[in-house]
C-alpha cells in the first residue's frame, strides 16, 4: 500500500474556563495572544484516531498536524507532535487573521493540497466558536466525502470503517481513504505526551507558512474573505449555590444518603 498522508486539523483556542477578557475588539475579534489557550478538546480526540489508524497501517502514513493562528498556536502543533504527530504546519499572517468558517476553510484546504494529504481529520467543532462548519466547509472547498461525529474509525482493505455517534444510538458507514472526518467528544481520549518523543523534539521546528505561501486568492482571506463578523457576544457567568463539607462521620455519611435519596439521586 502507498504511504497515506494524513492532515489533522487542530486550533490553539482560548480556554472558555477563564471568563475575563473574552469582549471583543470593535472590528468583532477576540485578541487571543493575550489571554490563555489550550488546543481545542475534539482535536485531541481526532488526534487519537490518526494515530490508532496509524498503528493499523503498520506505521505506513504520515501524520501532519495543520493549524491557523498566531505565532504561539505553534506550542499547540508541537504538542501534537509529542503526542505522535510526524510534521506540523502553521499558517499565521495577519492577512488571514479575523476570518469566520469561511475564510478559515479556505485556508485550511489550501494548505492540505500543498502538503499533498488524502484524508483529513479534524475535530467537530472548537469551543471558542461552537459552529461545527470547518470540517464540512473544508471537504465541500476539497470535493470529498465527509464523515461527522466519528467515534470510532477503523481500516478495512481500502477503505475506512466509522462508528458514528448520533442522539439516539450510532450508524456505521463506509468511506474510501481519501475523505473528511470529524471526530466528536464520545471518541478516546488522546494519549499523553511520549516522554521520549519531548526530548527529542523539543525544539522541533514547526513550518509556517503566509498567505501568500498558499497561492490563493488574497481577497478569500481574513477579514476581507469573512462574510459573517461577531457584533457582540458576552461572557455566561455561572455562580456556584455554595457547598457542605462532609466528613467520614457516620452522622455526615446519613445525612448525605438522605439528602440523596429525597431528592431522588438514589432509590
Amino acid at each position: 500500500m502507498t504511504k497515506i498522508k494524513i492532515a489533522l486539523l487542530i486550533k490553539q483556542v482560548i480556554d472558555t474556563r477563564i471568563s475575563e477578557g473574552w469582549a471583543p475588539g470593535a472590528d468583532g475579534t477576540v485578541d487571543r495572544n493575550a489571554l490563555p489557550a489550550i488546543i481545542n478538546p475534539e482535536d485531541l480526540h481526532a488526534l487519537e484516531q490518526t494515530l490508532r489508524l496509524k498503528e493499523q497501517l503498520g506505521g505506513n502514513a504520515e501524520i501532519v498536524a495543520i493549524s491557523m493562528g498566531p505565532q504561539r498556536a505553534a506550542e499547540a502543533l508541537r504538542e501534537c507532535i509529542w503526542r505522535g504527530a510526524d510534521d506540523a504546519v502553521l499558517i499565521s499572517d495577519r492577512k488571514v487573521a479575523g476570518a469566520d468558517t469561511l475564510a478559515t476553510s479556505y485556508a485550511l484546504a489550501l494548505a492540505i493540497k500543498k502538503v499533498g494529504a488524502s484524508l483529513i481529520f479534524a475535530g467537530r467543532q472548537t469551543i471558542d466558536g461552537d459552529t461545527a462548519h470547518v470540517g464540512p466547509q473544508v471537504a465541500q472547498a476539497l470535493g470529498i466525502p465527509q464523515i461527522t461525529y466519528a467515534e470510532e474509525v477503523a481500516l478495512e482493505g481500502d477503505s475506512l470503517v466509522v462508528k458514528r455517534r448520533l442522539d439516539d444510538g450510532f450508524e456505521v458507514v463506509k468511506s474510501p481513504l481519501k475523505a473528511l472526518i470529524t471526530v466528536g467528544s464520545s471518541a478516546a481520549k488522546c494519549r499523553f505526551c511520549n516522554a521520549k518523543r519531548m526530548l527529542r523534539s523539543r525544539k522541533a521546528e514547526i513550518k509556517t507558512w503566509s498567505a501568500a505561501d498558499l497561492d490563493g486568492d488574497l481577497s478569500r482571506f481574513g477579514l476581507a474573505g469573512s462574510p459573517t463578523q461577531v457584533l457582540y457576544s458576552e461572557p455566561i457567568v455561572t455562580e456556584s449555590k455554595g457547598g457542605v463539607v462532609l466528613t467520614s462521620s457516620i452522622e455526615d455519611i446519613a445525612t448525605l444518603v438522605a439528602e440523596l435519596r429525597s431528592n431522588h439521586t438514589i432509590e
